[in-house]
């Protein structure tokens, strides 16, 4: 198993649910973590409790990914990074006659798809400038976030399964562009997990929807989510691969 205790970890979205269980199962691993996100409030407490740092970080914008990493790299060279950050908005193709905001189908490509690609490229090109660790002669891992809606996209979904359906596509090339620098890539697709949305939405709903992952019945548990990334972080064979998290669910078109 590869053992990163003491380098540096980044987590994009990482002030709230997926992002905040995995944030600190990475430092509970020993691994030293750097939170980007927008949320300055929460992401400033999350680091605290962590003692890692926050960075204020628009991950679709690539100067400020840039400039986030300069900044965690202080803390220790970064080794893991994990993309949590995403937005989910909800529109039809065509809806009342009117076509679908091209504005609002951009900025979740560039929220999801980019910014996955923002932190992921300019992470591993810091992770490949450094000396290989282990046996394996390796360097580094970046676990990406996409979602079931990149294989069952729902009614309403066709921005977010668009950038999720990306983040997909671009795992196995970009594990394949950096096999031979010692820097694994895999991808996570989880189904439905009770992250912050979910958990405004009334008791009687939040059953409703877990009631029909097939097993177990109930939403996932962000901590559920972030035991995966520990064990892609520290099992060398994984790489390249897009691994469903959903108790077995293929979601309905509605």
């Amino acid at each position: 198993m590869q053992e990163w205790s003491g380098t540096g970890a980044v987590v994009t979205g990482g002030a709230s649910g997926l992002g905040a269980a995995t944030a600190r199962g990475l430092a509970g691993m020993g691994l030293k973590v750097a939170i980007f996100d927008l949320n300055a409030d929460a992401g400033e407490a999350h680091a605290h409790e962590l003692r890692g740092i926050f960075c204020k970080v628009d991950v679709g914008d690539p100067a400020s990914v840039a400039a986030g990493l300069d900044r965690a790299k202080e803390l220790a060279p970064v080794r893991v990074l994990v993309n949590c950050a995403g937005i989910g908005p909800a529109a039809k193709t065509v809806s009342r006659g009117a076509a679908h905001d091209p504005a609002v189908f951009e900025k979740t490509i560039r929220v999801n798809l980019l910014g996955s690609f923002n932190c992921a490229s300019q992470a591993a090109a810091r992770m490949v400038a450094q000396d290989p660790v282990g046996d394996d002669g390796a360097r580094g891992v970046i676990v990406n976030t996409a979602s079931v809606a990149a294989y069952d996209g729902q009614i309403g979904q066709i921005a977010y399964a668009a950038s999720k359906g990306g983040i997909v596509g671009m795992t196995l090339p970009m594990a394949r562009d950096l096999a031979d620098k010692g820097v694994r890539v895999c991808t996570i697709a989880p189904g439905l997990f009770l992250t912050p949305l979910l958990q405004g939405l009334p008791e009687d709903v939040q059953q409703s929807l877990g009631a029909q992952v097939p097993f177990p019945s109930r939403l996932g548990a962000p901590e559920e989510y972030a035991a995966l990334v520990g064990q892609i972080v520290t099992n060398p064979m994984l790489n390249g691969e897009v691994i469903r998290l959903d108790g077995a669910i293929r979601m309905a078109p509605r």
